[in-house]
């Protein structure tokens, strides 16, 4: 797949987003905020969370997601008996007398990893290496993944009893975290019509390992203007506590703030979301679109926050 000019093939890129949008439309009902970011996160080569109660169509939306992109797919249930071989695979003894590697689920390109926090750290942390390396180490052989990888975990915020809340270091790897609510009205009504019929949607593949691949990198290329880049180091280093670009409402409202990560996939973030809103080149607009569920799991607020109820989105606002 070539194009002439990067120019082009941002037009490639814009037109296969809208394309994929129209497929992924015809299962998933609304929740246009949630396909974007996940659209996004994927041709930006980041990895995504899902937070939201249970029956939301989280799984289904994957499972469309990789149909249109022509990808393999793998969902791992995550439970607290689940050890970190179910997830990278382990060594067994052949019938040569040799050990021999079987890989496990995590060697496929969009990974679903549902309910992730109900499994002990032991096991989360099986999946850092695969989603910051892209390779999984097991008895002292580093195996690469296929590419394009992409994790797609799920949360349920209401239920914490007989949890574990992701540490900080693998809450980092997640380029969003993405809040799913309650689909209206209507929408409701038509996923109802939708699911209690005999009716079968059929979705047509749009892109394809390879392509995606080249439009990440499509994404990489695209240029940024010193000021717009200043300003998304600037939004992350105002989320730090007595820093240089901290206000004072910002030191009482926060105990702690985002990491270098953040900055990145701002601008990464940032490139994607004006390609395929149909500019050649990202704005301080692009930058705000994507800067709450980049920050959002990154920020810890401090006790004043709670206490006045702001959340995290609350307090993003007032840095823009």
């Amino acid at each position: 797949m070539q194009h002439r000019s990067d120019v082009e093939a941002a037009d490639a890129l814009k037109q296969a987003y809208q394309q994929i949008r129209a497929e992924i439309g015809k299962v998933i009902v609304g929740q246009d905020e949630v396909i974007k970011f996940v659209l996004i996160s994927i041709f930006s080569n980041g990895h995504c969370l899902l937070v939201g109660v249970p029956g939301l169509a989280k799984t289904l939306l994957v499972q469309t997601v990789s149909q249109v992109l022509d990808l393999d797919f793998k969902r791992i249930q995550f439970t607290p008996d689940l050890m970190p071989s179910d997830i990278i695979g382990s060594e067994i003894l052949g019938e040569d007398r040799n050990f021999k590697f079987i890989p496990g689920p995590v060697f496929s390109n969009i990974i679903l990893a549902d309910e992730i926090n109900r499994t002990p750290p032991k096991t989360q942390a099986a999946l850092l290496e695969a989603m910051q390396e892209k390779a999984v180490t097991a008895a002292g052989i580093t195996h690469k993944l296929a590419q394009p990888f992409f994790v797609l975990a799920t949360q349920n915020p209401i239920e914490q009893e007989g949890t574990y809340p992701l540490p900080e270091a693998q809450l980092d790897r997640f380029m969003f975290n993405v809040a799913l609510s309650y689909p209206s009205f209507k929408e409701e009504l038509q996923v109802v019509k939708n699911t209690t019929s005999t009716h079968k949607t059929e979705v047509n593949k749009i892109l394809n390992a390879q392509q995606i691949i080249y439009f990440q990198q499509l994404v990489r290329n695209i240029p940024v203007t010193d000021n717009v880049m200043e300003y998304a180091v600037k939004l992350v280093s105002k989320t730090r506590p007595n820093s240089e670009f901290a206000t004072p409402q910002i030191n009482r409202l926060l105990s702690w703030g985002a990491g270098p990560r953040a900055s990145q996939f701002l601008v990464l973030g940032a490139k994607c979301h004006a390609v395929l809103n149909g500019k050649y080149s990202p704005d301080i607009e692009d930058v705000q679109a994507v800067a709450k569920p980049i920050l959002s799991h990154r920020i810890v607020r401090s006790y004043h926050a709670e206490a006045e109820g702001l959340s995290a989105a609350d307090i993003i606002e007032q840095l823009f």
